[in-house]
């Protein structure tokens, strides 16, 4: 029986999660490299706009691209509903109750951030594969902002339960904090902020923007008060006790974080500017804030990456024999520093005219980009054929219990 079916644990809704976010990243490539004049984001009729009037060049990337994002999003459509199913057959067992009472009732808060992801991806597909669709987006934002407040609906059902337990009961295990897996509701929080913050920046309905708005807002000050309340304990166990060796992938996870933080920083400057101000944002303001994003994900993939290395996570738990199911939460960062690495590029270094388009520079920079894309995936594919299938060597107990490391 496969492994995943075996030992099924909601941080399997990563690999989903994975998926989409490279879905994501390949949608990037046509948001800033293929014209699309009359919307904030390319649709189906600047796709085909491409294929007949720009060169060869532009043709084969946009081509290349729209595969990429078909195969992750059909990826994670399919690892979506797969983990639905197995999700609740587990809310049966007793497995899913041996949850409930412990640490590890944090990563349900992957539930709600893989959906917030599939939504994501929906738009994105039907914005380049439905005709006209662009032309009625104002009737699709208010069912986006219903779509996300169901999502955040869920997540705060789950998040509030769990806050509950350890208030009332004292359930949490202080011997088991040494990573920063308690860091996940902000993530699914800080994601389910950047889909409201779409029709926030892209509807020219002020209430409907107003509303998106809102919405960011009350997930990112959730999301910043759980970090506050919740790094400095883990940070301290950490300098106590040493990292957990399967925790290691969560040093990585204010990466992503960042990422969002930054696009709703952007989508909200915009939204502001264009629908309160009746103003353009000035490309300075982006180039200081993505700059600086970007520079802290740097910093922190740097440290995470010698502490896993001197660990010997890498060797252990992705070229290795031994399997853990936290080891998802390595694709999540490299997906989210190529994606706020393009908005930096463009909103940062092209609008500012630090960099010409499709110049030398411009086209290293992309390099870099794809570089990481590539490592991302090829670990994807590493991943998928240990943990996803049937194992061919056995394999090692992990040394925690996975479902207390929510690494993303």
């Amino acid at each position: 029986m496969p492994r995943f079916a075996r030992e099924y644990r909601p941080l399997y809704f990563l690999a989903a999660l994975g998926a989409g976010g490279l879905s994501v990243s390949f949608f990037m490539y046509l948001m800033f490299l293929i014209p699309h004049p009359t919307s904030p984001m390319p649709t189906f009729s600047d796709v085909v706009n491409v294929y007949r009037v720009e060169g060869i060049g532009l043709q084969v990337m946009t081509t290349l691209a729209l595969i990429g994002i078909v195969f992750f999003a059909i990826k994670h459509v399919l690892v979506l509903l797969a983990n639905l199913r197995a999700f609740n057959r587990l809310r049966r067992e007793p497995a899913y109750r041996a949850l409930r009472s412990s640490n590890g009732e944090v990563t349900l808060m992957a539930v709600p951030l893989t959906l917030a992801m599939t939504v994501n991806v929906l738009f994105i597909l039907g914005a380049l594969g439905i005709p006209g669709l662009w032309s009625k987006v104002e009737w699709l934002f208010p069912f986006s902002l219903l779509a996300f407040s169901a999502i955040g609906a869920l997540a705060f059902f789950f998040f509030g339960r769990y806050l509950a337990r350890l208030i009332s009961q004292q359930g949490f295990d202080n011997d088991d904090t040494n990573h920063f897996s308690q860091i996940l509701p902000a993530f699914a929080f800080t994601m389910i902020a950047v889909g409201f913050a779409a029709p926030a920046a892209m509807s020219k309905i002020t209430a409907v923007s107003v509303l998106g708005m809102v919405g960011a807002f009350i997930f990112l000050a959730a999301a910043a008060a759980w970090i506050l309340v919740k790094l400095p304990v883990s940070f301290a166990a950490i300098l106590r006790n040493g990292l957990a060796i399967e925790g290691g992938p969560t040093l990585w996870m204010g990466i992503p974080i960042f990422t969002l933080v930054g696009i709703t920083f952007v989508r909200l400057a915009s939204g502001v500017s264009h629908n309160l101000l009746d103003t353009e944002l000035n490309p300075v303001i982006t180039f200081v804030v993505l700059g600086l994003l970007v520079a802290a994900q740097l910093v922190m993939g740097l440290i995470g990456w010698a502490v896993m290395r001197r660990q010997g996570y890498f060797a252990r738990f992705v070229r290795g024999t031994d399997s853990s199911i936290p080891s998802y939460g390595l694709i999540c960062p490299g997906v989210a520093l190529s994606v706020l690495s393009m908005f930096f590029i463009h909103w940062g270094l092209v609008k500012t005219d630090i960099v010409t388009l499709f110049s030398p520079v411009h086209l290293a920079l992309h390099a870099l980009v794809l570089l990481l894309q590539v490592r991302t995936i090829q670990t994807l594919f590493q991943l998928d054929r240990r943990l996803m299938g049937d194992p061919k060597v056995s394999h090692n107990e992990p040394v925690a219990k996975e479902e207390e490391l929510a690494a993303v």
